[in-house]
Formats: structure tokens, sequence, C-alpha cells
């Protein structure tokens, strides 16, 4: 890099430069915080902390999947939840399929789309979460102002967590825009991601407590609800994604791996349900909250935004009704 003389300082001679140092390299990647030049083996010092963090990251990814291999091998509870998180990000990714095809998709059409997932949601938390919750806390002893005001607690509860996550995690609406903190240091398409993880989130869990109630008609019946509604938002994913300035292939990758946290919530629920079954009552209760929470916050407002109301409220209808039926069909 070359040093910038002072404009006061006397004109000289041309000198030739003397060759730097071997442990010397100039640049901005060689400078310090004060603009001095940092010998070349201090930066490999630093590279090789990050490889040895990355390492230990790594080594202790592999032992947490080995641990949870185990588990699911051994808990045939946490083997069907994860089983049916598996089934709802599937669905998600059969959903960003027909992007790479064509992008033509309306903004109608995506309020519709947007509405009839915020109707399976809303159905979902009433049939499959929130009156079985009511009916374990009443089995585990407790009366009816106790069974409600647990439940009720609990769904306080989930929309809260939900809450504190939208405001710490950085993340970015499709239309509304980046929310949360430090969002202007990352990268849009992590803040979407984000945005994912943070919808998608509830419903793993709410698959997870679903499976460890130990009802497997009424948990099959909400993993089947949740992996309709999963298909068009896959579709609606990508198809954000690809409208925000995406290059296609990264959009319909995020789609196809946005339903990739459902599973992990749906063990993760299930482990800590099962461990103890007084908190079922709790576990659905806070799921309930959760869905609840993104239902109210994030979807309903999104498919209302482009002036589509009509339409989105037509398809949370007819989701609604079909997750109604399916929870009284299999459940």
């Amino acid at each position: 890099m070359s040093i910038p003389h002072a404009s006061h300082a006397p004109s000289q001679a041309p000198v030739a430069a003397s060759p730097a140092p071997a442990y010397v390299e100039a640049g901005a990647a060689g400078e310090g915080g004060d603009g001095t030049v940092q010998p070349a083996y201090l930066r490999w010092q630093g590279h090789w902390r990050q490889r040895l963090g990355l390492g230990i990251v790594l080594l202790g990814a592999v032992v947490l999947a080995l641990h949870g291999w185990r588990m699911v091998a051994t808990q045939p509870l946490v083997r069907d939840a994860l089983l049916g998180g598996l089934l709802a990000a599937l669905a998600t990714a059969l959903g960003a399929v027909p992007v790479w095809f064509s992008q033509q998709l309306s903004a109608r059409v995506q309020d519709t789309l947007f509405g009839f997932g915020a109707g399976v949601m809303l159905a979902a938390c009433s049939f499959s979460l929130i009156l079985p919750g009511l009916q374990a806390a009443r089995a585990a002893g407790a009366g009816g102002w106790a069974a409600g005001g647990t439940i009720g607690a609990a769904i306080l509860l989930g929309a809260a967590a939900l809450l504190c996550l939208e405001r710490w995690l950085p993340h970015e609406h499709f239309i509304k825009g980046v929310e949360g903190q430090a969002s202007r240091t990352l990268r849009r398409t992590w803040l979407f991601v984000f945005a994912i993880a943070l919808h998608n989130l509830p419903e793993g869990l709410a698959i997870g407590v679903a499976y460890a109630g130990g009802d497997a008609l009424r948990a099959g019946a909400l993993t089947t609800g949740i992996a309709i509604q999963d298909v068009p938002e896959g579709l609606v994913v990508a198809v954000a994604l690809l409208a925000a300035g995406y290059r296609r292939t990264l959009a319909v990758g995020l789609g196809m791996a946005s339903g990739l946290v459902e599973p992990l919530g749906a063990v993760l629920g299930a482990v800590v349900i099962s461990h103890s079954a007084s908190l079922l009552p709790w576990g659905l209760g806070f799921a309930a909250g959760a869905m609840l929470f993104v239902i109210s916050h994030e979807i309903i407002p999104e498919s209302h935004r482009k002036g589509h109301e009509a339409w989105a409220t037509g398809g949370l209808m007819w989701g609604f009704v079909l997750m109604m039926l399916l929870d009284t069909a299999l459940g």
C-alpha cells in the first residue's frame, strides 16, 4: 500500500522502494485498529484462532447430532415428532419447486395463500393445541378455572417468547422491511432466513408437543394440516425472494430450506415434554401462543398490506375449515 505524504512535505527525488520484510505485508488486511501494519505471523495467529473456533463448533455440532440420533432411536415419540417435522419441511420444499419454471404469481394469489396458511394455523391452534391442552390439564386434576388459567398463561408465555425473539433477532419482512437490532450489519439474505425461522419455529414446536402428548391421530392431523399450508408457504417464500431481487437458484434454495427449522423445533418440543407429562398442557398452550403471535403479527398484516383483504380473508376461511375437517376426521 502506498503511504501518502503530508501536503507540506518538501519534494524529493524519487527513490527506489526497498523490498518489505517477508513478515510484513502492506494493505488494509494487515492494518491494525490504530492504522499500523501488523506482522504476517500475527495475522496467521488470528486465522488459526478462527479455524480452531470453527472446528470446536463443528465438533460440538457433531456430538449433539450423535446424541440426538441416539435419543431419536430410543424414544419412539421423539422419532415420530422428527418424522412429522421432516414431512412439514418436505412440503415446504415441494412448494418452492414451481418457482424453477415460472415466477408468475400475482399479489392477489400471494395474499390468498397467506390467508389460507393463517386459517390452517388458527384452526390448528384451536382444535389441535388449545382444546387438547385443556383436556390434558383437566386429566391432571385441574378444575375448570385452573385448566383455563394454565392454558391462558401458557398462551401468553408463548406469545411473549416470540415477541422477544422478534425484537432481538434481526430479520426482514417480505413487504414490511427490516426489524430487529443490528439489522443493518447483516446481509439481507440472512435477514430473510431469520424471518423464515421465526415463522416456522412455532409450527415445529406444535408438531413435537402434539406427538409427545401420545395421541398419534391428533398429532397426525396437526402434521397433515401444517404440511398442507407449508406447500403454498414455500411457494410464497421463493416468489417473494425472487421478487426482492435474488437469483432464481438462491430464491428456490432458501424457499426449500425454509422448512428445515420445523424438524428441529419438533424434536425440541418432543424432548422437553416427554421428560415430564405435567408439562404437556404448558407445552400445548405455549405452542399455540407462539403460533397465534405469528398469525397476528406476521401473516395477516402481510396478507392485507397490498389491498387484497377480501381475498386474504377468503383464503383464511377456507384454510380454517379444511384444518377443522382434518382434525375432526383424523383426530
